[in-house]
């Protein structure tokens, strides 16, 4: 059954420039969550060694991700105006290029991935002008199993795989067309969704104080994060050069282990002043990268009791929201 929508008239419908005289437009459109398991992509190999990482590559044998497509361009405009979609790529459409892309693409990393989906994208389509696309890591991890000599030895299934629920990367690119090439306009880096407890050497003391504060000063306490962090790099193409062997490519895996072992090691008193602990260790770290931020919140367990005969042994519970959100964002001069 077909109906007329609300406000339109028979007839012949107005330009998309009539209708819409005197406004100013912001659109996009395009597929959330799609799906990727690839197996058997080039293996990650090539990183310079960091000596808080012991990351040194990955052999890519289910390589798996969860990508987001969006679409700008007023040369959509018509389909949102006037219901005409002579331009309008269908987001099925999108769905199914990306999967089949994944076949296609000869590279190791999220970032390359991506970059040679908006590349696909460009020539394939013309109408389209500008995409941003999302990527997220879907994290399997090798299970342990007996080597094949026997004995005590384990070793990493090469066939076995278990999926993980922890911190993953992220990443985001802007390409747009420029003449018969696409370009990254814009880029961010990340691994997303950490979370970490150390269980002594943080403090929260002397800050301000007036009649609404109930909070004690703590000396030593355990401090339980959830944490994100994100980078940028000076030239877009370092991003890309996972798996070239140019030693410019800054694996997710190895962020996330400077921060750790940033945590592991400073004393803080602050989730501030640990935020800004970690990002001048990344930079100091790798100098391909221009930015480094971070996105924290404060999960601090609540205490629920202490033992009468050692005050190390203590039992805590998850606290009652809300919770503190710590921000940060470091450039280079």
């Amino acid at each position: 059954m077909s109906e007329t929508p609300r406000g339109a008239q028979t007839g012949s419908a107005p330009g998309p420039a009539a209708a819409q005289a005197g406004r100013a437009h912001g659109l996009h459109y395009g597929k959330a969550g799609v799906t990727v398991y690839r197996t058997y992509a080039r293996p990650l190999r090539g990183l310079a060694p960091v000596p808080e990482s012991a990351f040194g590559g990955r052999e890519n044998i289910l390589f798996a991700v969860d990508v987001d497509v969006d679409v700008f361009g007023d040369n959509f405009l018509p389909a949102y105006v006037s219901g005409d979609n002579r331009e309008v790529v269908a987001t099925d459409t999108m769905k199914n290029f990306v999967q089949r892309s994944a076949l296609e693409y000869d590279g190791a990393t999220l970032e390359g991935f991506l970059a040679f989906l908006g590349r696909r994208f460009l020539e394939t389509y013309a109408q389209m002008q500008t995409l941003r696309l999302t990527g997220r890591e879907v994290p399997f991890a090798a299970a342990p199993v007996p080597g094949a000599g026997g004995g005590a030895a384990f070793e990493s299934s090469a066939v076995l795989f278990s999926r993980s629920r922890g911190d993953h990367a992220v990443v985001e690119l802007d390409v747009a067309r420029d003449g018969d090439a696409a370009t990254i306009t814009a880029h961010r880096c990340g691994q997303a969704g950490l979370q970490l407890i150390k269980v002594t050497g943080s403090a929260f003391r002397r800050f301000a104080r007036d009649d609404y504060t109930t909070l004690p000063e703590q000396v030593d306490r355990p401090l339980f994060i959830h944490l994100d962090v994100f980078w940028r790099y000076g030239d877009p193409g370092d991003a890309l050069a996972g798996g070239t062997g140019r030693g410019r490519y800054v694996a997710a895996e190895q962020v996330r282990d400077v921060c750790q072992v940033s945590f592991h090691r400073f004393v803080s008193q602050s989730i501030q002043h640990l935020v800004h602990e970690m990002g001048q260790r990344v930079l100091e770290r790798f100098p391909q990268l221009t930015e480094v931020s971070f996105e924290a919140q404060n999960r601090l367990w609540d205490t629920a009791a202490v033992s009468e005969l050692d005050g190390r042994v203590k039992v805590y519970c998850d606290p009652r929201p809300p919770y503190g959100r710590i921000g940060l964002t470091l450039r280079r001069a």
